[in-house]
């Protein structure tokens, strides 16, 4: 076994520590400084100086001190007991963070990602005998009643089992015994280990088809993203980045959820750490965290920290994808990653890029979501795994044209922009139906004609058209005032109208309204683009505009979002019944 390498420090700024005397030392080797065995990671190498950035606070410490690599890069464990937890940035389980060192956890205190001491009831799924490599499921843990955790051969390895049995086992003991390839023995346990910054493997990546319905109707409907796909949220404080983010962890088409708090300010990373275990999973009736894993990186904690959150919760991620499971990923928020990078730019000499963010900030981002995806896993079976990953951006004052956001436009296929105008006039989501976008729109149309309605996708594209044709009208309006439109203008102004206070605005906090299936989003939209079709025939066929927009049933498309699901398709039939009947009722005798 490699010698540890050890160097002394010649220079601390901050999370950054130099040392020299560490030749035999690799990039990105995890490393203990001081006596104090504070952790790092060795960012850059000279000869025998390594730059390392430290993951927690490096007051006090100073030249000559001790710096000892551990040869192996910064990895998570992977195995049971990762469901439901509470980690930091580097993997340490918060709950046992408590108990060991208090409320103020003091430096250097490490305690191991998974509990040594439980055990598990381990079901084996194959039998001596069997061939398998890497990828291959040996059996499953019954982890949590939402999540059947499966245990997996490691990539890399093949051969055949010489024995396995069932039974109750802690993570680290053996469960399979494996003759390889070449001839040697290997124990297999629960534990696996993988390094952060290393994308784990799959057969092939597949192209996102499906859509992730979320039940939020202006994500489904006018932008939806796909299964496997990437999606952003930037947009100013206050304008519900969190809220939003909440919503999708909650309702989104996903098995596991991996949540980052990636440098939030400690009140609203508290507020989620209080908030997500008192959440109830709507399929199960269960609470969410029996499917979630919550990472949790306050701005109060060394900078460096957010960027390891970042990689530790795309490396779980993929671990449960590898089980054929969907998970989504939620990172909240980048900005706060990449002033991370920005600091240990400035604090290595860098040349800094724009705004003095490092020039290689949009080849990191890259990075990160490029490891989303829809993946053919790896084992003998062919099972599909799918990662989805939505990351928040918090530019200052909501400026999109700052470099973070502008970096991950150029990677993400969906943003979804925040408005604050919107929040302040008290419409959520507000999501600005006029700069966002989704590059997976015709996917989704397709797959939505096909398992919806075929008139999904028609009614869509009608719906955006009317709302860009409101806001040329609405300038207009502002200079020479609305009786002046044309009647057929008018018309635009009430259907568009309609399309954002009945269709578009969502409350998350009503029970009814906070989840809305696709019958649900077609049957609403169908009512309103109805009546904007119905109405302009018959204005062209005499109909007085004033009392077309005051037939009875409009207040009643107004309440559909109000209506339970199950009663949704009956109530909409009547709806469309009088809606044709108080038009026809409104248009001159002999026109029909």
């Amino acid at each position: 076994m490699k010698k540890n390498s050890q160097g002394r420090i010649v220079k601390v700024s901050g999370p950054l520590v130099v040392a020299e005397g560490m030749r035999d030392a690799n990039m990105f080797d995890v490393v203990r400084v001081s006596d104090e065995r504070l952790i790092g990671e060795i960012i850059e190498m000279h000869g025998d100086r390594a730059s390392i950035q430290v993951y927690e606070e490096t007051a006090g410490l100073g030249p000559g001190e001790i710096v000892e690599s551990e040869n192996a890069p910064l990895s998570v464990e992977l195995a049971p007991g990762l469901i439901g937890g509470i980690f930091d940035g580097i993997q340490r389980p918060l709950d046992r963070l408590v108990t060991l060192a208090g409320n103020n956890i003091a430096r250097g205190v490490t305690v191991e990602a998974i509990d040594r001491e439980k055990k598990w009831d381990f079901e084996a799924l194959l039998t001596s005998g069997q061939r398998v490599e890497g990828g291959d499921i040996l059996g499953a843990v019954r982890e949590t009643s939402l999540v059947l955790h499966k245990i997996m051969v490691p990539p890399g390895i093949s051969g055949e089992i010489e024995s396995i049995a069932s039974g109750s086992y802690t993570v680290t003991e053996t469960i399979c015994r494996l003759r390889t390839d070449d001839g040697q023995v290997r124990d297999l346990s629960m534990l696996q280990k993988w390094p952060v910054r290393r994308e784990r493997p799959s057969q092939e990546k597949l192209a996102p088809e499906e859509p992730m319905i979320t039940g939020q109707r202006i994500i489904d409907t006018f932008f939806p993203v796909a299964k496997g796909g990437t999606a952003a949220v930037p947009g100013p404080f206050g304008s519900g980045k969190t809220v939003i983010q909440h919503q999708l962890a909650k309702w989104a088409e996903a098995d596991i959820v991996v949540y980052i708090g990636c440098g939030e300010r400690g009140n609203e990373m508290t507020d989620v750490l209080l908030e997500f275990p008192e959440l109830v999973d709507p399929k199960s009736g269960e609470s969410l965290m029996k499917r979630t894993i919550l990472i949790a990186n306050t701005s109060d904690m060394p900078v460096a920290a957010r960027e390891a959150s970042i990689y530790t919760g795309i490396t779980i991620a993929e671990y449960f994808r590898d089980m054929g499971y969907s998970v989504s990923i939620m990172a909240d928020s980048t900005s706060r990653w990449a002033e991370a990078l920005r600091e240990m730019s400035g604090r290595l000499e860098e040349m800094p890029g724009e705004e003095g963010y490092p020039a290689y900030l949009g080849s990191r981002m890259a990075n990160f979501y490029e490891r989303a995806g829809v993946v053919r896993c790896l084992g003998q079976d062919g099972r599909i795994g799918v990662l989805t990953a939505i990351g928040a951006v918090s530019p200052p004052g909501g400026d999109l044209s700052d470099p973070v956001v502008q970096s991950t436009l150029r990677i993400v296929k969906v943003f979804w922009g925040l408005d604050s105008a919107l929040a302040y006039r008290r419409h959520f989501p507000a999501i600005n139906w006029l700069n966002s976008y989704s590059l997976y729109s015709d996917q989704v149309d397709e797959w939505m004609d096909r398992e919806i309605s075929s008139e999904w996708s028609y009614l869509r594209s009608q719906a955006m058209i009317l709302l860009q044709e409101e806001s040329e009208l609405e300038e207009i309006v502002q200079l020479v005032g609305q009786d002046s439109l044309s009647t057929s203008d008018r018309l635009k102004l009430e259907a568009a109208r309609s399309l954002r206070e009945d269709f578009l605005h969502q409350n998350s906090f009503d029970e009814i309204d906070t989840y809305t299936s696709l019958t649900k989003q077609l049957r609403m939209l169908s009512l309103v683009m109805q009546f904007y079709f119905l109405g302009s025939k018959a204005l062209s066929d005499g109909a007085p505009f004033r009392e077309l927009i005051e037939i009875p049933v409009l207040d009643e498309i107004a309440r559909l979002k109000s209506v339970p699901e199950d009663r949704i398709v009956s109530h909409a039939d009547r709806l469309e019944l009088e809606l044709t009947e108080q038009i026809n009722s409104i248009i001159p005798q002999g026109v029909h």
